[in-house]
């Protein structure tokens, strides 16, 4: 009996539509399915995530979609997924993602997205789980959001432990290296 392949949460925007954003889901669903990982996202079929996931089956790679039933519509269940759990919460719909996934990476995204960055990136520096976090920003999408993180940390609210336990990075082969299990 073989292991589950590794699984890799995808967290992403449910709503962007231009053209470099749905690349980028694109490129990162077609690595997973090339380095023989499976995609744990949250359930939509529409913009970047269902764009991750269609390039994800499409390269070979076993997906888990994770949905609750109040966005069934409005998030377009991905219903091609090779397994789509329906969960009552958004709380238990982050739960079964963080259960499934050996790890995380966040792409553009709204607020959505960011309360599940940093709902991981939470759990994994209070010890919680530790999964790698990874943050992929080639369009500069975060860089914002890390300078006045940089401003939390010289003030004291944000630790440098913290902030090492997530790697930020433009580069789509660093952040799949990052999220890699070490035995590979």
């Amino acid at each position: 009996m073989s292991e589950r392949p590794f699984a890799v949460c995808v967290y992403c925007s449910a709503s962007a539509g231009d053209a470099a954003h749905l690349r980028l889901a694109g490129q990162v669903g077609t690595e997973i399915a090339r380095r023989g990982w499976q995609l744990v996202s949250g359930g939509g079929n529409v913009s970047m995530m269902g764009a991750v996931a269609t390039a994800a089956r499409a390269g070979g790679a076993r997906t888990i979609g994770v949905i609750p039933k109040q966005l069934v519509h409005h998030e377009v269940a991905d219903v091609d997924a090779d397994e789509l759990i329906v969960t009552d919460t958004m709380r238990g719909r982050k739960q079964v993602m963080e259960d499934r996934a050996d790890a995380f990476l966040t792409l553009p995204g709204g607020i959505g997205t960011l309360e599940e960055f940093f709902e991981t990136w939470t759990g994994g520096y209070l010890g919680m789980h530790d999964k790698p976090v990874v943050v992929l920003d080639p369009l500069g999408h975060y860089q914002g959001l890390f300078a006045w993180i940089e401003q939390l940390l010289e003030s004291g609210f944000v630790t440098r432990a913290s902030l090492d336990r997530i790697r930020v990075t433009p580069d789509l082969p660093q952040a799949f290296d990052t999220l890699a299990p070490l035995s590979t």
